[in-house]
């Protein structure tokens, strides 16, 4: 090779390099985006070796996009989608130091301890950045990925090695390790960066967060490189062994693979050193070079943690807690009713723009109308009475420092001619009655379906990522779509084609930001969820106060959509036995049952949801543990008091058997485990003939 350099002019040179720039930017996009390789790998490898030597004859004919720059080549559409081994959880928050003491309470019961037992836990900085998961196989980076919804992220491997922060090889023994954490960007950095935007005439960033969120996004990864990324580890995900016995000892562990892990990270045995902690730290923020938003505590027994175990997405053991909001004055300029997909008619604030905790707000949640009346839900008065009006001089915080809200009026500054807000009887999408059930605080659209904005809204809930996440449709797609009269309830999604046939590709390939590649990505993401899980069909149907962790347990507990709506049937034609097999699900209440019923008996919405199971195979829902457990697919009892664990570690510790977890004895119960003082329950199930045992033979018969 170095042979054929020096045969070549500088004219030649040129020439070649821009010819080898061609061929390999198409035989990138061949292998990356299309999938379709025009060249071997050794063609390919000649190539790249060619150009390098070429580039290193003549350093100054260097190309500015460069191939020896470029890894890979960008997707057509996004990045692939990755899914993760063991959900990314989110976190509970805490914001003073009751909710503290009230964890460290929960946690103590949860786990039966006496008041003599301590707890030791860890409290670190809580990093405002964007969640990343690691997956290193034998000590090499194999994968990377966002967060995304928990359960499947963004695959942006080749981005994250572009970080500094982040080894490509560690030395471990570990034939598994998801090292998890956050990408940041240093505040020095980040000021750097907006210098640099602007002097290129463009937009600069709102703040280090959304800096370093959009920079690893990128879907060229030359352009990642370019920005000044950061990691901190902080936790992990699936392991192939254990890091060490306590989130101390795994955090050491971290650090000695190369991982830069917060210094400011200690452990404590008490609630108020973490308290302290949370003082010194506060006082520090600002000096920190970096944005944190609160403080984050863990158990640091990773037994005690794994006894604690997950609620449907956080944690027991962990809780985050957040400084307090930041708050600023600005103008109430109008105020605007939306309507929700449960008919719900929410007041929301339009402000003059004001920077709030470095993000700029126009917009505010008025909660609703005794809130705008200076009243809370129960009837008790807020701000002493000051009501809120268009015009007003109002401060803002942002609660966790997130939601933005009205905290306060400035009466001083209000117009005399000012009037009290009336809040509209009537559906400003329809025109429907709006009504306020007795003991609610919301009023409600009673127009159903025929209410454009339920209907919208209903279908950006069922394409939305814990329902059915479906590429390329999202909340403007489906705006768009519902105006066009394209769709107008979930089912009609999945008959688009049929209903247009070939014609709909054409129509949707001809629009502003679409072409024939992204209409056909479209068209088969649809066809790939015809299949989806029980529980997101369950939850995609937007039925309230049926969420997302609700739809799970039901799923878990019925098995089949065939199944669950067997029981509704029943439950709406009058059987008390359906109604009572709906609330022995431990986690379902009076309400949420009632909701069901009213949901599959309302002619108009059984319909559709008929027509979408008619055109969708819905998987039956898998169990919670491995089949060998003896007490999988089985219903149990708790009753009494439990002597070697708290009701919470028994129910969730049955529950990752495959158990199904009753809060009712009935015909359907297989066994009740009788605790001491055991009363009424016990006596039913000696009466049903259902198998009693105690906790001692629970525990011989589960090998907990």
């Amino acid at each position: 090779m170095a042979d054929l350099t020096k045969q070549l002019n500088r004219s030649d040179a040129k020439a070649r390099l821009a010819e080898l720039a061609s061929v390999l930017e198409r035989a990138d996009a061949a292998y990356h985006t299309k999938d379709d390789p025009f060249i071997s790998d050794a063609e390919y490898d000649a190539l790249k070796r060619e150009n390098a030597a070429l580039e290193q004859a003549f350093p100054d004919l260097k190309l500015a996009d460069s191939p020896s720059d470029r890894v890979g080549a960008a997707p057509s559409d996004g990045f692939s989608k990755y899914k993760h081994a063991k959900r990314m959880m989110s976190l509970s928050n805490a914001f003073s130091a009751e909710d503290v003491a009230d964890f460290d309470e929960r946690v103590r019961k949860f786990l039966n301890l006496s008041a003599d037992q301590t707890v030791s836990y860890t409290a670190e900085p809580k990093i405002d950045g964007l969640s990343l998961s690691l997956r290193y196989e034998a000590g090499k980076l194999v994968a990377a990925a966002t967060r995304g919804d928990g359960e499947v992220g963004e695959n942006v491997t080749p981005n994250a090695l572009t970080i500094s922060d982040i080894p490509d090889q560690i030395d471990t023994t570990l034939q598994v390790l998801e090292v998890r954490g956050e990408v940041y960007m240093a505040d020095t950095d980040f000021a750097a960066l907006n210098a640099a935007q602007q002097a290129k005439g463009n937009k600069p960033f709102a703040n280090p967060r959304n800096a370093a969120a959009g920079s690893l996004r990128q879907l060229d990864a030359s352009i990642t490189k370019s920005r000044p990324l950061r990691f901190f580890a902080y936790a992990w995900g699936e392991l192939s062994a254990p890091l060490a016995d306590t989130q101390t000892g795994a955090l050491a562990e971290l650090q000695r693979l190369g991982f830069t892990v917060n210094e400011l990270t200690q452990g404590f045995g008490s609630v108020e050193g973490l308290i302290e902690h949370y003082n010194l730290i506060e006082q520090k923020r600002a000096a920190l070079g970096y944005d944190i938003d609160g403080v984050v505590y863990k158990v640091d027994d990773l037994d005690y943690q794994r006894r604690l175990g997950f609620r449907s997405t956080t944690p027991r053991w962990a809780i985050a807690h957040k400084f307090p909001a930041e708050m600023a004055w600005t103008r109430l300029e109008a105020i605007e009713i939306q309507v929700g997909r449960t008919g719900a008619l929410s007041p929301v604030a339009r402000l003059h723009p004001v920077t709030v905790g470095g993000v700029v707000v126009s917009n505010a949640t008025l909660h609703n109308e005794d809130y705008i009346a200076g009243f809370d839900n129960s009837g008790a008065v807020l701000r002493e009475g000051r009501d809120i009006r268009v015009s007003d001089w109002v401060q803002i915080y942002r609660a966790g420092d997130v939601i933005p809200k009205i905290r306060d009026v400035d009466l001083s500054k209000r117009d005399a001619a000012s009037e009290p807000y009336v809040f509209p009887t009537v559906c400003p999408e329809c025109g429907s009655p709006a009504e306020r059930e007795e003991g609610d605080s919301v009023r409600r659209c009673t127009g159903g379906l025929i209410c454009p904005a339920q209907a919208v809204e209903k279908l950006k809930h069922f394409v939305g990522r814990s329902a059915f996440d479906i590429d390329g449709l999202g909340a403007k797609q489906v705006e768009q779509f519902y105006l066009d009269g394209w769709i107008a309830e979930p089912a009609d999604i999945f008959t688009l084609g049929e209903r247009f046939g070939a014609g709909s590709m054409r129509q949707l390939k001809n629009r502003d930001g679409w072409g024939a590649k992204s209409a056909e990505k479209l068209f088969q993401a649809i066809e790939d969820k015809r299949t989806i899980p029980f529980s997101r069909m369950l939850f995609g149907l937007g039925i309230r106060h049926v969420g997302e962790a609700a739809s799970s347990l039901i799923a878990q507990h019925f098995t089949s959509w065939s199944r669950l709506t067997e029981v509704l049937d029943a439950a709406q034609d009058g059987s008390e036995d359906a109604r009572a097999t709906l609330l022995e699900i431990d986690g379902v209440g009076e309400v949420m049952a009632n909701a069901l019923i009213a949901a599959f008996a309302n002619p108009a919405e059984r319909a559709s949801i008929d027509k979408l199971a008619s055109v969708l195979t819905i998987e039956d829902a898998a169990q919670l543990a491995q089949s060998d457990s003896p007490v999988a697919g089985l219903t149990v009892v708790f009753t009494g008091t439990l002597e070697t664990m708290a009701r919470a570690e028994a129910k969730a510790s049955a529950e990752a058997l495959g158990a199904k977890v009753a809060s009712s004895v009935s015909k359907k119960t297989d066994i009740l485990i009788a605790g001491a003082a055991a009363g009424s329950k016990a006596a039913k199930a000696e009466a049903l003939g259902v198998r009693v045992v105690t906790e001692a033979q629970w525990r011989d018969l589960t090998g907990i």
